[in-house]
């Protein structure tokens, strides 16, 4: 993904946008922190520090996601959601996730509140971008049958903490990264960081067990010049 260094500079920036795109994209695609990242440019000769990284990131992280998902196909008409407890500065908030059926997150929301309002805002938020589904999939948790009674919606609602495995392990990256992260600073940060953490996860991280190894070469082909394209738009 990286081209030479004397490449056009990205306009503000000491580094073209090629350098910048590989460093956000290692960030967000693997388990590593903002000095791994520093390690792994500084092996290819690029010397940068930490903190250089971390402003690329919190700049155009967002603004390449935000890219990505203008870009998905729909996704399908069954959802699962569920909610899950992190921890911001002592203070308990809960990250509420939708995937499809094919394990793709549609999108997050983190909230001080676990609540039938809360989950109103959240399948609103999810409408709004995907349209309705026909099928959705939760927990037992009595919040998400009276926010969809509030809406009024004419979906299959089916209750059952066995059929939701599915978002289930979606959890488990977010788990790892706030290790390594050492948690989340703020409820907002959180947010920006994990939109933008799970939409490259859904281009990087196809259902491989399911393809073919050829099938799959092709794919991380697709997947990297999409995200090139994406991050052709950043700006200064």
């Amino acid at each position: 993904m990286i081209s030479q260094i004397s490449a056009p500079r990205l306009k503000g920036h000491r580094f073209p946008r090629s350098i910048i795109s590989y460093a956000v994209w290692a960030y967000y695609r693997f388990s590593l922190s903002l000095r791994d990242v520093e390690d792994l440019l500084a092996e290819r000769g690029i010397v940068v520090s930490y903190e250089a990284i971390r402003a690329w990131v919190g700049k155009f992280g967002p603004h390449i996601a935000k890219r990505v998902r203008a870009t998905r196909p729909r996704p399908t008409d069954k959802w699962h959601l569920d909610e899950v407890v992190i921890m911001i500065n002592g203070v308990q908030h809960w990250l509420w996730r939708a995937v499809d059926s094919n394990g793709e997150v549609l999108d997050i929301l983190v909230q001080t509140r676990r609540n039938a309002r809360a989950a109103k805002r959240f399948i609103s938020r999810l409408i709004a971008r995907w349209g309705e589904p026909r099928v959705i999939v939760t927990d037992k948790l009595r919040s998400y049958c009276a926010a969809l009674r509030q809406l009024g919606l004419n979906v299959d609602h089916r209750a059952h903490k066995g059929l939701n495995n599915r978002i289930e392990g979606s959890h488990r990256p977010t788990r790892k990264r706030e290790k390594i992260q050492g948690r989340f600073k703020s409820a907002r940060q959180a947010q920006r960081f994990l939109c933008a953490h799970d939409e490259t996860a859904n281009l990087f991280r196809p259902r491989r067990h399911k393809m073919t190894a050829s099938r799959y070469r092709q794919s991380l082909v697709a997947a990297f010049e999409r995200w090139n394209d994406c991050a052709k738009s950043m700006a200064a």
